[in-house]
């Protein structure tokens, strides 16, 4: 949630409350400048959106101690700055939006240099040198010299598609959108099954470069690649 410093004054008591659900992005003049963030003790694991493997939550935990925490289960796992997140199984109509523009990615880089794939599959990001993994919904890459011989990928995707649950809607608009930016990825859509939307960010030097909206009935378009157009009548059914 994105909301204004004076906003922030006004309320501050209602966005305490509102942030044992989800961090409070703090803006002035249109730039982001603060982050309200749920207080854990310092001894607990943060394990969000979903059951934890351990008993607390809250502690951050490094690089290592995440791909041990993936080797010992057989869950689904991202790691964000530091924060370990269980993916959740998706619905119906979340799939059923992934697999249509998936079917139109196909098509259209048939023949292509570059591959679009679906989750499960790793995506090791790094921000501030730091890593990162996640497994977007969809991506293409475009690099296929850095899959490596055991099928791990060590690159960076062209493209990114995220379609947000109710589970996920927070990180993919907030911490994920940073860390693409920061992470090498080109294009970031951000596809939006309740509002019946697609948002399309073009990233160049850590930055928002450009940002289209399209809507149910309308057909979005890519930034990088001229002439990938996805009809959203197709997809919003």
């Amino acid at each position: 949630m994105i909301i204004s410093s004076t906003e922030v004054q006004n309320n501050f008591g209602k966005y305490l409350g509102l942030v044992n659900e989800e961090d409070i992005i703090i803006s002035r003049n249109g730039k982001k400048v603060a982050r309200l963030v749920k207080y854990f003790g310092d001894n607990d694991y943060i394990i969000c959106e979903g059951a934890s493997i351990y008993s607390h939550e809250g502690k951050k935990v490094t690089y290592d101690e995440f791909l041990k925490i993936v080797r010992e289960s057989e869950n689904r796992y991202e790691y964000i700055d530091g924060q370990v997140y269980l993916l959740a199984s998706p619905k119906f109509r979340h799939q059923m939006i992934v697999a249509k523009i998936f079917s139109g990615l196909l098509s259209w880089f048939n023949n292509s240099e570059c591959q679009p794939l679906t989750s499960p599959f790793d995506v090791t990001l790094y921000k501030d040198n730091k890593a990162n993994v996640v497994q977007p919904d969809l991506l293409v890459i475009c690099d296929q010299e850095n899959i490596e011989e055991d099928g791990s990928y060590k690159g960076f995707p062209t493209l990114v598609v995220e379609v947000l649950s109710e589970s996920s809607r927070s990180k993919d608009i907030i911490q994920k959108m940073d860390l693409y930016m920061h992470g090498g990825v080109a294009e970031y859509w951000i596809v939006n099954p309740f509002s019946e939307e697609v948002n399309i960010y073009l990233f160049k030097k850590n930055q928002v470069e450009n940002i289209l909206t399209f809507k149910k009935k309308e057909i979005a378009e890519s930034f990088v690649f001229q002439g990938l157009k996805i009809d959203l009548k197709e997809v919003f059914v």
